[in-house]
C-alpha cells in the first residue's frame, strides 16, 4: 500500500485520467478534488458499506492517538462558559467584541 504525505495543492494521479487533489485541511478533516472520467465510479467508504458494500481489505484503521483532536471534558466547557461570561460583564466595547470573535472561531457558539 502507498502512503502519501501532501500539501494544500499537491496533487497524484490514479492511471493516465484521474486526478486526486489535497485541497485543504480544517479540524479533522481533508477536502479532496477528484477529476475522473464519469464511468469510474467514485464513492466514500461510509455510502458504499452503508448500501451493503464490503469493506476493502486493504483499508487501514486510524488509531485514535492519530486523531488530533482537542480534548474536551467538564472542566474545560465549565472554563469556556465562565469566559463566555466574563465577556459579557465586561460590555461591549471593541476590545471584547474582538476577544469575543477570536474565542467563538477557536470555539464555535453553539
Amino acid at each position: 500500500m502507498l502512503c502519501i504525505t501532501m500539501r494544500a495543492g499537491d496533487y497524484f494521479t490514479v492511471g493516465e485520467n484521474t486526478v486526486v487533489q489535497f485541497d485543504r485541511l480544517t479540524g479533522d478533516r481533508v477536502h479532496l478534488i477528484i477529476n475522473a472520467p464519469r464511468q469510474v465510479p467514485i464513492l466514500r467508504g461510509d455510502v458504499l458499506e452503508r448500501n451493503g458494500g464490503r469493506r476493502p481489505d486493504c483499508v487501514v484503521e486510524v488509531p485514535a492517538q492519530y486523531i488530533k483532536q482537542l480534548p474536551w471534558n467538564h472542566k474545560k466547557k465549565q472554563a469556556l462558559a465562565e469566559l463566555r461570561q466574563t465577556l459579557d460583564q465586561m460590555g461591549d466595547c471593541p476590545e471584547v467584541r474582538a476577544l469575543r470573535d477570536k474565542l467563538n472561531v477557536i470555539f464555535p457558539a453553539g
